[in-house]
């Protein structure tokens, strides 16, 4: 299993991450999270491996349009709700065979170089 990125086609960040990665000739599979929703199993194995509080982007305009409920939602509900609006997720999210990281700055760079 290569690297495969999960993001928004739209995403600055996770444009940003394509050229990047481009450049440097690092091989990935890009996965758009609107136009291929991802499953409930991967979902629940990105929470377990790098939890809620690193995966759901708390500041994104999508977020504040969700109800009080939906905010503290947890377990199988935060899973739907992350399903149903994916744009709630922090991008890119970078997946290899052994890790699952998110968002793009220096270090992650660093990380995906090695």
């Amino acid at each position: 299993m290569g690297l495969k990125v999960y993001g928004l086609q739209n995403c600055d960040s996770c444009r940003k991450a394509k050229k990047w990665l481009e450049a440097e000739a690092i091989s990935f599979e890009f996965h758009d999270l609107r136009k291929s929703p991802i499953d409930a199993e991967t979902l629940r194995h990105w929470l377990s491996s790098i939890g809620a509080g690193a995966l759901i982007n708390r500041r994104g305009t999508t977020w504040r349009t969700l109800s009080d409920s939906q905010m503290t939602a947890h377990g199988e509900a935060l899973v739907s709700l992350i399903m149903d609006h994916p744009a709630i997720m922090k991008r890119p999210i970078f997946v290899t065979e052994h890790d699952v990281s998110v968002g793009f700055d220096n270090n992650q760079k660093q990380t995906l170089a090695n």
